[in-house]
């Protein structure tokens, strides 16, 4: 394997180390009484421990979702159609699912979640394309949950304990650091061991994922206590229930620019995040370069941890309004690389095999390409910046979002993003590879636009309070409740 690989991820590893040292160094963003604090541990490592296993089960499909349909003798275009009716359900039923759970119960939504990706997993063992189309379908669902009702139970259940809002961000950036950094890392190692090395077949990760899900549901069933968003309506049926939640959602958007700002960020985020998921293999190798998948996707997650950490010293440090705006800013940035070289890499890699060819075909398949590397670094640092932005966006949508409707809003963010992964999954091979890396750089320049705009209205909210407050302190004559409200603002 090529030396510039490991150099990759020894520099990713060593960075992590020094984050995670860095961390420990300052200490956390979380203090206070002794009781207090164990309490918010126990909620914390619980969360986070549940969390890891349902990310686990989703990561050990990951490497053989593709390799699985073809095993069964389909060809690219029903692949195709079989990713699209994943994205296509969860933006139409998870949603409607999704938004169940804040009138039914977070936890209820939780083990659905683990019903459901098992039986899609389960799916996996018959060829026939119908089940496989309702294994995805199932998947979809699943999806939705997992990004939205995990997430609500925790920001429910914290505030309901009394927690400060800002450790919320050490929950989440320790949830993404294991969940989508390390148990990505083990899963695929344990996927490639059961099918590589054991033999097992392409199915057999989907079954210790059935496994693994399992497990998390029986930790949630055990320790969980339930929470709602709205408990208000119990007597309301299914479709009165969707039709009130949907409408509160919708005005808590449009009533409220902070939170259309939010879905119209992670909206633009999240799609262009998915496309480069498509996209990064053509990218690294576009004339049939031999390239280590395995290595790039250790460097990618492994970048990502490396993100998460960043994150806690961040919020520690900085608002999270004032920092994403870099975030999203350098994203473009890397994202745009691709953009810049791609042209020039397809005709430099061609020209450079068809010599190699005619001297003799000793190297008729060579390494990464210079160009090629340059991107791989480029990849590593958006995997950098995926890893910041997850548990800083959950951070933002705890303040921002209106605990009653949050999994419906959450998932209703999904809404666009979906849509889009659908279309570029429908016609990516209408466009040039380059066009869809500037597609994704201009979205993730109009997200830091965006925060930049979020970031004004913050700070103006926070100047009318302190105006207001200051002023109602004036009228009634003391001096320590003007600094009272100076100190609320």
């Amino acid at each position: 394997m090529e030396f510039f690989y490991w150099f990759i991820f020894g520099a990713l590893a060593f960075l992590v180390a020094g984050l995670v040292f860095t961390q420990t160094k300052e200490g956390g963003i979380v203090s206070g009484n002794t009781a207090h604090l164990q309490a918010f541990f126990s909620l914390r490592n619980n969360y986070v421990f549940v969390y890891a296993l349902m990310m686990a089960g989703d990561w050990l499909q990951g490497p053989y979702v593709y390799a699985l349909y073809q095993h069964y003798g389909y060809d690219v275009k029903d692949i195709g159609r079989l990713f699209i009716a994943g994205f296509g359900s969860s933006m139409i039923f998870g949603t409607v699912v999704g938004s169940l759970a804040d009138k039914h119960g977070r936890k209820k939504a939780a083990l659905l979640y683990v019903v459901a990706y098992a039986a899609s997993c389960a799916t996996k063992h018959s060829p026939e394309y119908g089940i496989l189309m309702f294994g995805r379908l199932l998947g979809g669902i699943a999806t939705s949950l997992l990004f939205s009702a995990f997430e609500s139970w925790l920001v429910a259940e914290h505030f309901a304990r009394g927690f400060e809002e800002r450790w919320l961000g050490d929950t989440f950036s320790k949830a993404v650091f294991v969940g989508n950094g390390l148990m990505a890392i083990l899963a695929g190692l344990v996927a490639s061991y059961l099918v590589d090395t054991l033999k097992l077949g392409p199915v057999a990760p989907f079954d210790a994922a059935i496994v693994v899900l399992v497990a998390g549901g029986a930790v949630i069933y055990t320790s969980w206590p339930e929470n709602f968003g709205d408990s208000a309506h119990a007597a309301e049926g299914v479709l009165q229930t969707l039709q009130r939640q949907f409408a509160v959602a919708t005005g808590s958007i449009l009533g409220d620019q902070r939170i259309a700002l939010l879905g119209a960020m992670q909206s633009l985020f999240e799609a262009s995040m998915y496309t480069f998921v498509f996209l990064w293999t053509p990218a690294l190798s576009p004339a049939g370069e031999k390239i280590y998948h395995g290595m790039i996707f250790a460097c990618f997650m492994t970048a990502s941890m490396a993100g998460s950490s960043l994150s806690s010293i961040l919020m520690k440090r900085y608002k999270v309004e004032a920092y994403m705006k870099y975030v999203f800013g350098l994203s473009a940035l890397a994202l745009s690389v691709p953009f810049l070289f791609n042209v020039s890499i397809a005709k430099e890699s061609r020209r450079s095999l068809q010599d190699a060819t005619l001297a003799g075909g000793r190297e008729s398949v060579r390494g990464m390409s210079l160009h090629g590397q340059i991107q791989l670094v480029a990849f590593c640092v958006f995997e950098v910046l995926v890893g910041v932005f997850w548990p800083s966006m959950m951070t933002l949508r705890a303040r921002f979002i209106p605990e009653e409707t949050r999994s419906t809003i959450i998932n209703m963010f999904r809404v666009p993003l979906n849509l889009f992964v659908c279309v570029i999954l429908y016609n990516v091979h209408l466009f040039p590879l380059s066009a869809m890396f500037a597609l994704c750089s201009t979205f993730l320049a109009i997200a830091a636009v965006l925060q930049i705009r979020l970031e004004r209205i913050v700070q103006d909210r926070k100047a009318g309070a302190y105006a207001t407050g200051e002023e109602a302190a004036l009228l009634s004559g003391t001096a320590s409740e003007a600094d009272s409200a100076k100190d609320a603002a």
